[in-house]
């Protein structure tokens, strides 16, 4: 009895149209990103283990696709005290970013403006809307300390949204140095902050008891005072510069005609955050579309200078649910031309080719007429034909 095939848990098949709307989609945030002087990078999906553990990536490094070691140095694994693993698939594009920053710096102007669309892997609980593959679509400058960079990544990420027929969308801003702060205030000194980011930032999911209660080895009085903060958001916590920079790149945004606030909410879970972060709200949908914020430094890993780094990443797979093909324009005019035969499709094939030259922006496809007719036309139809010939009746 033969196996059924299906997709890895966790993972997915994308078929036409899906796939085509995926692609244009793709496209056109590249284009705008192009407009802005983003230039595309590509890295590898696997990345050593060493650059992806210890990179302040909060829970996703525990949720890494290792990779086994390969023939001796397997051996060498299987011993006593081995290691097995010694790559991961990549769990975001930001960690691989600032290898790659290091890695060719002699060879990138700084500051340097890039975008990356790119598949990443996380080994977690597979439910609905959440997957073990996904897209993420990132922009990040580096070598940019001002908040010139904040408010220029959150510009661009909102034109994206706009573009592709997303309206209505906010800015939502928080400082990790402020958060700091007030974690501080109302905790005490702490050497890794990262555990307690972790818990806050569920607090919209899991509500405010919950994440008391993930926070019960601090005094419960400073926790509960820390969630008070978190709703009221009294910004003279922190330190003066800090209020500063987010009044101003809150005043730049609305200069540049944008929606944004500031949100004393927003924690984000990643550990390598250092300064604004910052989220996109829309108003239809009860999670963020895009994600960001400054973590300079992070190149030093890697034996680089410390650079100044900041990046926003667009949630590909939740973005693209919401885009209408018709905010592409009209659809290209699709054209089946159906033969009975190898004679008439070769001279279809033939006459398809001078079609294309005489009409470039449409789609002449020849195919073998199917047995069940009605069922390939409705195919067609789903993908986008608009016309069916058959191929005797098919002309140049």
């Amino acid at each position: 009895m033969a196996q059924r095939a299906q997709a890895v848990r966790g993972m997915r098949d994308i078929v036409p149209p899906e796939a085509e709307l995926r692609r244009r989609v793709a496209n056109r945030i590249l284009d705008v990103y192009a407009g802005y002087g983003y230039e595309v990078i590509e890295t590898p999906a696997f990345e050593d283990l060493d650059v992806l553990v210890g990179s302040d990536g909060g829970d996703n490094e525990k949720l890494i696709f290792k990779v086994l070691k390969r023939g001796a140095k397997l051996d060498e694994g299987l011993r006593p005290g081995g290691e097995l693993a010694d790559a991961g698939l990549r769990f975001d594009l930001t960690v691989p970013l600032a290898r790659f920053v290091a890695n060719h710096l002699n060879d990138l102007p700084i500051p340097f403006k890039v975008a990356h669309i790119a598949p990443v892997w996380r080994a977690e609980r597979p439910q609905r809307g959440r997957f073990r593959e996904f897209t993420q679509c990132d922009i990040d400058i580096v070598g940019e300390p001002s908040i010139a960079a904040e408010v220029e990544l959150c510009s661009a990420t909102l034109d994206v949204l706009e573009n592709l027929g997303i309206g209505g969308c906010t800015v939502r801003l928080n400082d990790r140095r402020l958060l700091r702060a007030a974690v501080e205030t109302y905790l005490g000194p702490l050497h890794n902050a990262g555990a307690v980011y972790i818990a806050l930032d569920k607090l919209d999911k899991i509500g405010a008891d919950a994440v008391a209660a993930e926070l019960a080895a601090y005094d419960s009085l400073g926790v509960q005072a820390l969630l008070k903060w978190l709703q009221e958001g009294d910004i003279s916590v922190g330190p003066g510069a800090v209020a500063e920079d987010l009044g101003q790149t809150l005043s730049s945004l609305a200069r540049l005609g944008h929606s944004a606030r500031f949100d004393p909410t927003l924690v984000r879970g990643m550990g390598y955050y250092t300064g604004q972060i910052f989220e996109v709200s829309h108003p239809d949908v009860p999670y963020s579309l895009a994600g960001g914020g400054r973590y300079d430094g992070m190149t030093a890993r890697f034996g680089a200078p410390g650079l100044p780094m900041c990046g926003f990443s667009i949630g590909f797979e939740r973005v693209c649910p919401l885009v209408d093909p018709s905010v592409f324009g009209p659809a290209r005019r699709k054209v089946a031309i159906t033969c009975a035969g190898e004679e008439e499709m070769l001279r279809c094939l033939e006459l398809a080719r001078l079609k294309r030259a005489q009409e470039p922006a449409a789609v002449f496809s020849v195919l073998r007429r199917a047995r069940n007719v009605r069922k390939q036309q409705d195919d067609l139809e789903r993908l986008g034909y608009s016309e069916v010939v058959e191929g005797r009746d098919f002309s140049a």
